[in-house]
């Protein structure tokens, strides 16, 4: 009772403070409600695969921190005017890593860490069943087996959902994830040339969910139009130059062939008169649950960018004979499967994925599936793990380039009822030729987008081996302590790396390590 009261408080509280904009307007009956997360993070680990690198003159040795301390706080107010019609929003405060001046938790506490992660409405045509959320939303394209590979973040859009039948569903979305944000050039004395011209990144989007007694499958397709300036902008010499939307909270963002591990040679090659790229995916994910105690997922994806114009790629040194006028097309495909057997006591389960990689030749482009934001979770030190807090320890890659294939024991419990184990190793490989190292920038060029954008760039002649242990313990009902541990041997190839365009770089490989405490309150 006191919890139920204690909600109604603080909506009330707020409606209060929310009056006084409201003008003149008539007022109704609304009710809050009131959700949260208070999350508190240790780590302590060492995240990198590479322990020093050499160019040329140029050493650098890594010394990162190996302990660091995050927290994060998130608060959600719905307004409810009927089943037809609410709108929520959400704040976020964080993720601050303790003793940050500039992210508020320095002595004193006053940095400005405040953001809105949702701002939407819903509300249901009359008499009909087609519900519409209009705003910055949360949007994941449908997925079974290991996450999303392709997109699952905020973006401002629409979605409108319709019920056919009970089995069957529509949903189309437009969303605009980009947009007005390209700075111009100084060209031909006019300054802030073509600024916000061409740089908006539009999604068209329509998935059919169909479900049955112990089956579910979700079709779906998604076109996009990428405009030739969304993915640059300018530096202070005033020439264009790749935008890293990483910074912006796009973890993924892999439409170029290359990012991170760029062929050797300069995007800016890539002028074209086309204004807009063709973007488009699809999907077929599938779940059976009909055959309990088993259960059968399958997700297979394609996607596909278009050329916005070429690019000098070199084989070896740069010299007019090893030039190749290389695309920016990317393309690829992935399939990902897991079963498990459920007992009383856990479910082992076994799983595994295919991806295609680059064939060694950029002249066509890169073979490798793109993708948005993906948020990969078969494992939770290289793949995702949703209470990360953009911390060293935590990736959120997709499987573009890699295959690999994993067990897992989930939900073991040994001694205590509310304290769960899952235990997993996986092996990821990569399906990239050796041939395309030849085009990277130095020989560590593997490691380049590593927790940026892919991950590491694996050929066949590489590979990782991935060990979690993940325990969560449900202290209250809405207090949850989890720990994890991770371990990652890394197997890059030497010799074949040796073999980079650039000959005077070179690398000492290590393996990764983390470990993690995490205090959950959510309500």
């Amino acid at each position: 009772m006191k919890r139920k009261w204690g909600k109604k408080l603080a909506g009330l509280t707020l409606a209060a403070a929310l009056l006084p904009l409201c003008g003149g307007a008539e007022a109704n009956a609304i009710d809050f409600k009131i959700g949260g997360q208070w999350l508190m993070n240790f780590d302590v680990g060492q995240y990198r695969l590479l322990k020093e690198t050499r160019n040329g003159t140029t050493r650098n040795k890594f010394t990162d921190d190996e302990f660091d301390t995050k927290q994060r706080i998130r608060l959600s107010v719905e307004a409810i005017a009927s089943e037809n019609l609410s709108a929520t929003v959400q704040i976020q405060l964080g993720a601050t890593t303790w003793g940050n001046a500039d992210q508020g938790a320095a002595l004193g506490a006053d940095g400005k860490i405040v953001k809105v992660r949702w701002a939407y409405i819903d509300w249901r045509m009359p008499n009909t069943d087609l519900k519409t959320r209009m705003g910055i939303q949360y949007v994941a394209m449908p997925n079974k087996a290991g996450g999303t590979a392709i997109m699952g973040t905020r973006i401002a859009a629409i979605l409108a959902n319709y019920k056919i039948n009970d089995n069957l569903g529509l949903t189309a979305m437009w969303g605009r994830p980009y947009n007005d944000n390209y700075p111009g050039e100084d060209k031909d004395g006019v300054k802030n040339y073509h600024q916000n011209y061409l740089d908006n990144l539009d999604l068209f989007a329509l998935t059919v969910p169909i479900t049955y007694d112990g089956f579910e499958a979700t079709p779906w397709a998604m076109f996009g139009m990428l405009g030739k300036n969304t993915q640059w902008n300018v530096n202070a010499a005033g020439d264009p130059q790749l935008a890293r939307y990483s910074t912006a909270g796009w973890t993924n963002y892999t439409l170029l062939p290359y990012p991170g591990v760029m062929a050797r040679g300069d995007y800016t090659n890539s002028n074209t008169s086309k204004g807009y790229a063709n973007l488009f995916w699809a999907g077929l994910p599938l779940g059976i649950t009909a055959l309990e105690p088993w259960n059968f997922e399958l997700d297979l994806n394609y996607g596909y960018v278009g050329a916005l114009g070429r690019y000098n790629a070199y084989k070896g040194a740069t010299r007019p004979e090893n030039l190749k006028r290389a695309s920016t097309e990317r393309q690829g495909w992935l399939a990902k499967a897991l079963v498990e057997y459920k007992f009383d006591w856990g479910k082992p389960g076994v799983f595994g994925w295919y991806a295609s990689g680059d064939d060694g030749n950029p002249k066509n482009g890169s073979e490798r599936m793109p993708s948005l934001a993906a948020y990969g979770n078969f494992t939770s030190f290289l793949g995702d793990n949703p209470w990360s807090l953009g911390s060293w320890y935590d990736q959120s890659l997709d499987y573009a380039g890699t295959w690999g294939v994993g067990l897992q024991l989930k939900d073991v419990s040994f001694l205590v009822n509310d304290l769960k184990h899952t235990i997993r190793a996986a092996y990821w490989g990569g399906t990239n030729s050796p041939g395309m190292v030849k085009y990277m920038n130095n020989a560590y060029a593997w490691n380049d987008a590593w927790c940026k954008w892919d991950g590491p760039y694996l050929t066949t002649n590489d590979g990782l081996l991935e060990f979690n242990l993940l325990s969560n313990y449900k202290m209250y009902e809405n207090f949850t302590v989890q720990m994890e541990w991770g371990y990652v041997a890394n197997f890059i190839d030497n010799d074949t790396w040796k073999k980079a365009g650039n000959r005077n770089s070179s690398f000492q490989k290590q393996d990764s390590w983390k470990g993690q405490l995490k205090f959950v309150y959510s309500f």
